[in-house]
């Protein structure tokens, strides 16, 4: 794990997430426990779960509620990881072979559907209502996103809002929930939850700008994924869509010409294309806005360490490179 002092806040509190994620993925059906230890084993950076440890003890609340709550954040994340992996035909992720790469499409949906379960059952030992409708809801919406990319891949008429709309869905909803649903737990004002919903929202619409930039000027090794994979799945993301409506008319017809066949063939220009049209300079402007926006919302937690961590954390999101 990373030494950001984002982590260290709380690091006795993730440790005791990690303990119950081993925990809840025990299975009587030895595949479903090797496939989702597989996959949780990974590393990545657990922000969705620090986030709920952060919101929650920023807030004063303290506890194995607060953990639990944590790694069912997790959980669901881990799910949607699994099914966005065979939705995408993806074959690497965190820099290592996909679940559905090594042990097919089907276990790896039907893992998915376990941990999805898995965590409805850690909801309900939770015992919150507040928390199961946000987190419920966010399942709904989370699916949506996706179903809403799905319908838009290699459709090169894709509009910026639409594209915030499937970012706002399929990646920014499960951040905004981790938030929410720790306020929720912590008892929070009417005025703290929303400002921390708004939290996770803006942040995770940063985090996703920042993705997508990196599709296109990262590399494989730092990524721990394929360069280039929205493209090759035709998925019109900001970078290409800026592209489209400021670039030269050479430029629009190569990234259009690009999405509607999908595949790598001409990735190197398409890079050149974004970089010179002023796309990833446009798309990395408004991460740092989102940012900003949502480091103004933790105006309304009191001062502590983990507001500053929060702050921090925030920062990281935009500054990465991976």
């Amino acid at each position: 794990m990373q030494p950001q002092t984002f982590y260290r806040a709380v690091a006795d509190d993730f440790s005791a997430v990690d303990e119950i994620i081993k925990k809840q993925l025990t299975s009587r059906v030895p595949l479903v426990s090797k496939i989702g230890d597989y996959i949780t084993s990974a590393g990545g950076k657990r922000l969705r779960p620090l986030l709920v440890l952060l919101c929650g003890k920023a807030l004063g609340r303290e506890g194995d509620d607060l953990r639990l709550l944590a790694a069912t954040i997790e959980f669901l994340h881990t799910a949607t990881l699994l099914h966005d992996d065979v939705v995408d035909m993806s074959g690497m992720r965190r820099g290592r072979s996909t679940a559905n790469a090594l042990w097919g499409n089907a276990p790896s949906v039907l893992v998915g559907d376990f941990l999805y379960s898995r965590s409805f059952e850690m909801m309900v030992e939770l015992g919150s209502m507040p928390v199961m409708q946000i987190l419920s809801k966010a399942t709904r919406v989370i699916a949506e996103g996706e179903v809403l990319q799905l319908s838009r891949v290699r459709d090169a008429s894709t509009t910026e809002e639409i594209y915030m709309e499937v970012i706002r869905g399929k990646t920014a909803m499960l951040f905004e929930a981790s938030t929410h649903s720790a306020a929720a737990l912590a008892g929070a004002t009417d005025a703290q939850r929303e400002a921390l919903r708004t939290f996770g929202d803006h942040l995770g619409v940063a985090f996703q700008l920042v993705d997508d930039l990196l599709d296109y000027k990262g590399d494989s090794e730092t990524l721990g994924k394929n360069v280039g994979d929205d493209l090759a799945e035709g998925k019109p993301t900001l970078p290409l869509i800026y592209t489209m409506r400021e670039g030269t008319a050479e430029q629009a017809a190569l990234v259009r010409q690009a999405i509607q066949k999908g595949g790598l063939e001409d990735l190197e220009q398409i890079r050149i294309a974004v970089e010179a049209s002023g796309a990833l300079d446009y798309t990395a402007q408004m991460a740092r806005d989102y940012v900003a926006r949502a480091i103004a919302c933790l105006e309304v937690l009191p001062a502590s360490e983990y507001r500053d961590a929060l702050v921090e954390l925030s920062e990281f999101a935009v500054a990465r490179t991976h």
